[in-house]
């Protein structure tokens, strides 16, 4: 299995980005749209936010998930029994935000949903008739007035060398939603598992756009899309003492939406959050 980076603006763009995401559960797109000046800044004051003792201000809303999570409420990723090693802001326009930060993170989740709902087009466009037959109602109508799309800013602090043995910053797991859009992190560590077991590095080269298939999207298209494992693994030397930002915007239908004869958004949303102790 090998990631290569797909034009944004190639002809054959839609096409290549979608089988990307079928043998991989990965595409990985440069030159797209998504300003990165914009993705600085926002790292750059996020940072800020993570390193300040406001942060505590915003703590997470249990029934509406919103707000900060501190490291001591981190994930367990399903099927491990460590935390991982993060914290992180949950951010809806409707929900709780610091004040001096929130124009900008408007204008980036607008931007990178705008995004999101083009990629979820082409995989709609280029989906074969026997799997579209299956979706419940087109992808796009999905998502269509969604209040459930999240932006999560992520942040892995520099580590110390005492941290719990076999504690990483984000072990092996798969996301629940459609589809995941992630800007390059500002330092390296994201890999994907491949098909014959191995962990691959995704390419990170600042501006790259990383898309990967979550369990929603594998539900509704009865598995054709894979949402494949991946994790964030600890830094080396002294890349230890680095703090890493990451932005990933996860593409939610709304709660009513039927995935499967077995799932709901919503349903499936609920079980996956009582799994990550979460809820």
């Amino acid at each position: 299995m090998k990631l290569e980076a797909v034009d944004f603006n190639a002809e054959d763009a839609a096409e290549r980005f979608v089988e990307s995401l079928r043998n991989t559960g990965f595409g990985v797109l440069k030159n797209h749209p998504i300003s990165q000046d914009l993705v600085s800044s926002v790292y750059a004051n996020w940072q800020g936010f993570f390193d300040s003792d406001d942060k505590g201000d915003f703590t997470f809303n249990p029934k509406t998930q919103d707000g900060f999570f501190s490291a001591k409420v981190s994930e367990v990723a399903k099927g491990h029994k460590k935390r991982d090693i993060k914290e992180f802001f949950h951010y809806y326009p409707w929900g709780q935000c610091p004040d001096a930060l929130k124009a900008e993170l408007d204008n980036y989740y607008a931007e990178a949903n705008k995004v999101a709902l083009q990629l979820l087009g082409w995989v709609e466009q280029h989906s074969p008739d026997n799997v579209a037959a299956n979706y419940s109602q087109s992808l796009s109508s999905m998502v269509d007035g969604s209040d459930k799309t999240l932006l999560r800013v992520l942040h892995y602090p520099p580590m110390s060398g005492e941290e719990d043995v076999d504690a990483i910053r984000a072990a092996a797991h798969e996301d629940i939603n459609l589809l995941t859009i992630l800007p390059s992190a500002n330092e390296p560590g994201l890999q994907v598992l491949s098909k014959e077991g191995d962990w691959l590095d995704v390419p990170c080269d600042f501006g790259n756009l990383i898309i990967n298939i979550g369990d929603m999207l594998q539900e509704a298209s009865g598995g054709y899309f894979p949402s494949t494992t991946h994790r964030v693994v600890n830094p080396e030397g002294a890349d230890m003492s680095k703090s890493r930002i990451s932005l990933p915007l996860f593409l939610h239908p709304k709660p009513e939406v039927v995935l499967s004869e077995r799932h709901t958004a919503d349903s499936y949303l609920m079980e996956r959050l009582r799994e990550l102790g979460l809820i």
